[in-house]
């Protein structure tokens, strides 16, 4: 059985968070030699926004974080 820990820190719903950190499981464990879920992605959201999800891998859980997705630019302006 797996254990998930999730960090939302955007202001977006736990709804719209479980859909984008369902798309990273999907991908399967893709780094760390197959042993991690992809350690960083930009997945576009339902509504076509950006963000920015970090993943841990610990000893008996993985660990999700979700940002707001940021590029020079946004940064910037």
């Amino acid at each position: 059985m797996s254990k998930f820990i999730i960090e939302n820190r955007t202001d977006i719903s736990d709804l719209e968070v479980m859909e984008i950190i369902s798309l990273i499981v999907e991908q399967g464990r893709v780094s760390s030699n197959n042993k991690q879920y992809c350690y960083c992605a930009v997945v576009k959201s339902k509504s076509g926004v950006q963000y920015t999800v970090w993943t841990d891998l610990n000893k008996k859980s993985d660990r999700f974080v979700i940002e707001d997705y940021y590029t020079t630019e946004t940064k910037e302006g």
